[in-house]
């Protein structure tokens, strides 16, 4: 992904998926319905806006989408990445789920653990 480095906020919006693992459904649903505050803040502190993760039942998909408003992508991963409670987080959901992404480990190591997807049409109001 391209990292803008301009002072001006630009919105770029992002796309992506990974499985649920069928057992973890209830408890995926639930977590979700109390996401820690800390990792709710450091969200917002990462310029991460308008963020929804959608479930589908017939495949096993969570997708998620999000805009970003920052000037520095790169570095506000960084910034999430280092927040101990966000990667707490991650310890508990990675659980739950199963990269499609070959040779992914984990949600704190790379090569990623969410899919990114190119938008291919989007109708702005």
């Amino acid at each position: 992904m391209s990292t803008s480095t301009s002072t001006a906020p630009s919105e770029r919006r992002f796309g992506q998926y990974v499985r649920l693992r069928p057992s973890a459904l209830k408890e995926y649903k639930e977590i979700h319905a109390a996401v820690w505050p800390e990792v709710l803040q450091q969200i917002r502190e990462c310029n991460i806006r308008d963020y929804s993760i959608f479930f589908d039942d017939a495949t096993g998909i969570l997708f998620a989408t999000f805009k970003y408003v920052g000037t520095d992508y790169e570095a506000d991963m960084n910034k999430m990445a280092a927040n101990e409670k966000v990667r707490e987080w991650w310890d508990v959901t990675d659980q739950m789920q199963e990269s499609p992404i070959e040779g992914a480990v984990s949600s704190k190591e790379g090569p990623g653990w969410w899919k990114a997807t190119e938008e291919v049409f989007y109708m702005k109001e």
